[in-house]
């Protein structure tokens, strides 16, 4: 990967241009429409020793490997990954603190034309962080908080019984509205807090706090469909380029299913019930057909032999068209 001449940046541009494209299309007259900005720390678990990548894979919460910090933007069924940043550990930059500087590289344009709502889990509810999303970038936050967490008034948020309530944490000039789910972990139903900046309903925060874990199901595809966390070179640069090409892979995979799946009226198929195996396949052959044309023609060299044993050959002809 890192002996391939090919601009890394003007890869990530050429992509992200196409990304802004398609989102700049759902802009409609009125009302903005919201773009959910989701914020999340993943580990792309590795084992054994890694000397060459400078201490980047290393054990955070009890996982081994490489730790990112993703943005994911979703509006309406369209959703795409944005960026990412590497997070190096303890004496570093926090991922909250990697958060904020994702959410300050986001394009201008974006902001100017819709509602940004920025989802994100307990790793990302901290003072500073909900102070630079509602002072700094004016955006809306919806983020998740432990029970623990104390009010200005020395309460804990486990203590408050009304969904929707406004509420100031400890550490925070502003006020926020509390509301939380519960889910199922191990045959077992927790309960999990959310707070939002924007005062709204506590079935209506609940609601937009669940909305955070769309980014799982993107890590889950990425990961175990285009080999996210299987880079194997030894240099930064190469695997650097191993996660862009992944991420690159996973979009026009997607791109394909937008284009086949869409309807006369522009309307989407359901995101959930999208084959990935297919949509990739698809997008190999009507994009990439020249890899998909020296795939075929290695696995013809390897049973060559067993074909002559047979009295069979093959020959490939150039027709003219």
């Amino acid at each position: 990967m890192n002996h391939y001449k090919w601009s890394t940046r003007s890869l990530i541009r050429n992509v992200r241009s196409c990304i802004l494209n398609l989102i700049l299309f759902q802009r409609k007259k009125g009302r903005k429409p919201i773009l959910e900005v989701i914020l999340d720390l993943t580990t792309l678990e590795k084992v054994g020793n890694f000397p060459h990548l400078q201490d980047l894979v290393r054990v955070y919460h009890h996982k081994k490997g490489l730790h990112i910090v993703v943005m994911y933007l979703v509006i309406g069924n369209w959703r795409f990954p944005w960026s990412f940043r590497v997070y190096r550990g303890k004496g570093t930059t926090s991922p909250s603190g990697l958060a904020q500087k994702l959410l300050h590289n986001l394009p201008s344009i974006l902001t100017k034309s819709f509602q940004i709502y920025v989802l994100g889990d307990t790793a990302f509810g901290t003072i500073k962080l909900i102070n630079r999303i509602r002072s700094h970038f004016n955006y809306h936050a919806f983020l998740g908080i432990p029970k623990t967490r104390k009010l200005q008034d020395g309460r804990k948020v486990s203590e408050i019984k009304t969904r929707g309530q406004q509420v100031y944490l400890n550490g925070l000039d502003i006020p926020v509205f509390l509301s939380w789910v519960w889910l199922k972990r191990d045959g077992k139903r927790v309960q999990r807090f959310i707070i939002s900046t924007k005062p709204m309903k506590g079935k209506t925060i609940a609601r937009w706090g669940k909305r955070r874990w769309q980014i799982e199901g993107f890590f889950k595809t990425v990961k175990h469909c285009f080999s996210l966390h299987r880079f194997g070179q030894k240099t930064l640069l190469g695997v650097y380029r191993w996660l862009i090409l992944s991420l690159v892979s996973y979009l026009l995979s997607y791109w394909v299913y937008l284009r086949r799946e869409a309807s006369p009226l522009g309307h989407l198929g359901n995101y959930d019930n999208l084959d990935w195996f297919d949509s990739a396949k698809q997008a190999l052959i009507l994009l990439l057909p020249h890899i998909l044309l020296l795939s075929l023609l290695n696995q013809l060299e390897t049973v060559r032999p067993w074909l002559n044993d047979r009295g069979f050959d093959f020959f490939l002809i150039r027709c003219k068209i």
